[in-house]
């Protein structure tokens, strides 16, 4: 089904500056509106109920997924993370650009779905950087960095299926590379077609 709303699917191995990103692009775009994600993991940091994710017990989140609430889940890092189609689907059928930070095996599952979507890859200029900067939030031990560059050697090697790729290496240059995505999609053809079909319609394009 088409929705006059887009929808941007951005995925990269931790530690590459996904949510900061999104972050800087929701702050400069005020049409892009976040999709919030559940979880089984504990919150990190300063991170809110309903704000960065809807931290969720296993019972809730076993729940979902045999209600087929879920557009997609996995597991990640020993936990499981879904996103809600209803709450895509409501905020797209109302005009609204979504973005959605998830994981490579989640965005290839939306695109599955959600046909139009647009996917995007961030990756770190290099491994001793993106080992730095997990080093650098002090948010993980020595043990848990390792099992998250592994997984970064994995995840980055589906990059070649996303629509495409930002290397965040400086951080203003990155920012600007997504806005830019997301501004070339509201001009191509079929989201035009669907964001302002009044107007093609009054000028008789089908």
């Amino acid at each position: 089904m088409d929705y006059p709303g887009n929808l941007f699917v951005v995925a990269a191995p931790s530690g590459a500056g996904k949510s900061s990103l999104v972050k800087a692009l929701l702050e400069l775009d005020s049409l892009v509106q976040p999709s919030v994600s559940h979880t089984t993991r504990a919150p990190r940091g300063q991170e809110k109920h309903g704000r960065e994710y809807f931290f969720v017990p296993d019972t809730e989140f076993d729940a979902m997924v045999q209600t087929d609430a879920f557009v997609e889940w996995a597991h990640v890092h020993n936990h499981r993370y879904g996103t809600s189609k209803k709450a895509i689907e409501e905020r797209m059928s109302q005009g609204a650009d979504v973005i959605l930070e998830i994981d490579f095996q989640g965005a290839l599952q939306i695109k599955q779905v959600f046909a139009n979507a647009v996917t995007i890859f961030i990756l770190p200029p290099s491994w001793d950087e993106l080992r730095s900067r997990l080093e650098r939030r002090g948010e993980d031990t020595a043990a848990v960095i390792e099992v998250r560059l592994q997984n970064a050697a994995l995840e980055m090697a589906q990059v070649n299926q996303f629509d495409f790729v930002i290397i965040n290496e400086l951080f203003d240059r990155a920012v600007f590379d997504l806005k830019s995505i997301v501004h070339a999609q509201r001009l191509k053809y079929l989201a035009q077609r669907r964001a302002r079909a009044e107007t093609f319609k009054a000028l008789h394009i089908s």
